[in-house]
């Protein structure tokens, strides 16, 4: 992939542009300002979240009316425009008509007076017409990048150089070299894989016992050949499809074992699939990172293996400091956990069907998943002029679930860097980076001692609350 067929992984190529710069003397002088920048917006973002801490008191009404939050106004920096409107107009769609729309034919379409969190309410809706979306926007992608993926391999002017470096013989062969010095053996590669299926087919089902040790065993038989068309269309379009992939897979196992642990099996069983083609596709960006910047196949490997290492420790622990201080997964609370729910109820649709849906829901759900596949096919049949201005199914799926208020974050952020950009478009490259990565880790930072303080049991001393004026 990364020799013979040249294939960009525009991600890791960026990386690798990024690093390479560093070592000159005007890269080096622009990193030092990007990471003064850094921390200024990081310490702006922590002191205001903390801020906002010392008056969200106890009770669903106490805050700030409106709330900005520097992570999602960062993220708004970091997406391209198109997405942050796609984000925008799914929810002006979804909270500004369709729900209102749906409220009012409470007790005709479903029940009146259920609780927020009922699927038989208006709560279905919202998650299942966001899975529409998701699904229809997943598998046209999916079907598109293998076609594309197909054809390109078929294709022997894929093997001619397409990438912005430098072309002289010398310098190539110079990046082969080193990157084929180090090379993982094959049979390294296969023992450690067939090792890892071994270990997981025995453990799983102890851990998850509705998922046998023979559906383990065929998904670590099939996922090779996953990650291979997930490797490539991430080669070819910076897209990793791994959830698409994780999502077949859910269904076909959560259908298989049926009632008797079904929701369950389908959930490990998409952990399973999409833990290993999500790396295979990360690693292969690594990989071409580390070939742009003379570095070892090897030491990429290794530093995976690392994180990897770190991270079955320092996960868990997160999770766990997350799950003892906030209510993850409430539909009111800040961490609603959102694809948690979705693929839960998935599972459940794979096992159940349609049968438990609210009135009209299916059909709905049909006409928006529809709707998500042609929007995709009018993307990429219509000039790119046109194009960039339709908007992204995908996109427009999560505020249909979640809400409408980190949309607005957002569009706050791409409506800050579209002014940036026309002011003054060499500063805004520089640095819009660098203030968005302040923002969202000053207030990711502060969960940190926000965590700490509600494990201890220490509550916000002041809750603030706005409401219309009483009149006489």
């Amino acid at each position: 992939m990364v020799l013979d067929y040249k294939l960009t992984y525009p991600s890791g190529t960026a990386t690798a542009m990024l690093i390479n710069s560093f070592h000159t003397h005007s890269g080096a002088e622009l990193a030092g300002k990007q990471v003064k920048c850094l921390g200024k917006y990081l310490s702006i973002s922590f002191i205001w979240s903390c801020f906002k801490w010392f008056f969200s008191g106890i009770g669903d009404s106490c805050g700030f009316y409106f709330d900005f939050s520097p992570t999602y106004v960062g993220c708004g920096l970091i997406c391209p425009h198109i997405v942050n409107c796609s984000v925008l107009l799914g929810a002006i769609i979804s909270w500004g008509f369709l729900w209102p729309f749906i409220s009012a034919h409470a007790g005709d379409w479903y029940p009146s007076g259920l609780e927020s969190n009922n699927f038989k309410g208006l709560y279905g809706y919202k998650v299942f017409i966001a899975i529409a979306l998701i699904l229809g926007d997943g598998l046209y992608n999916l079907i598109k990048i293998i076609y594309i993926s197909a054809k390109e391999m078929c294709n022997k002017s894929t093997k001619q150089s397409k990438l912005p470096i430098v072309n002289e013989v010398i310098e190539q062969r110079k990046r082969d070299d080193i990157f084929l010095k180090d090379r993982i053996p094959t049979w390294f590669a296969a023992s450690g894989y067939v090792a890892l299926a071994a270990i997981s087919t025995a453990t799983i089902p102890i851990i998850f016992p509705p998922l046998k040790w023979y559906l383990v065993l065929v998904s670590y038989i099939i996922a090779p050949a996953l990650a291979f068309c997930n490797s490539y269309g991430t080669g070819l379009t910076d897209w990793s499809l791994s959830s698409t992939y994780g999502k077949i897979g859910l269904f076909i196992i959560a259908s298989l074992v049926g009632s008797d642990g079904g929701v369950m099996a389908g959930l490990a069983a998409c952990g399973v699939m999409m833990s290993i083609v999500s790396t295979a596709a990360d690693l292969m960006q690594d990989f071409k990172t580390g070939y742009l910047t003379l570095s070892s196949a090897k030491s990429m490997f290794v530093s995976q293996l690392l994180g990897t290492a770190m991270g079955c420790v320092i996960a868990p622990l997160t999770f766990w400091m997350f799950w003892t201080a906030f209510e993850v997964g409430s539909p009111d609370g800040p961490y609603k956990a959102p694809y948690a729910v979705i693929f839960r109820e998935m599972a459940i649709l794979g096992i159940e069907g349609f049968s438990e849906l609210p009135k009209h829901c299916l059909a709905l759900c049909f006409g928006f998943f529809i709707g998500a596949v042609l929007v995709n096919l009018l993307r990429d049949v219509t000039p790119k002029e046109i194009s960039q201005f339709i908007p992204i199914p995908m996109a427009m799926a999560v505020p249909f679930y979640i809400g409408a208020y980190f949309a607005v974050d957002m569009f706050v952020g791409t409506v800050i860097l579209f002014i940036w950009e026309r002011i003054n478009q060499k500063e805004a490259e520089d640095y819009a980076g660098a203030v968005a990565s302040g923002l969202i880790c000053g207030d990711g930072i502060w969960t940190i001692p926000s965590a700490i303080l509600s494990i201890l049991r220490v509550n916000p001393p002041i809750c603030m609350y706005f409401g219309p004026s009483l009149r006489s």
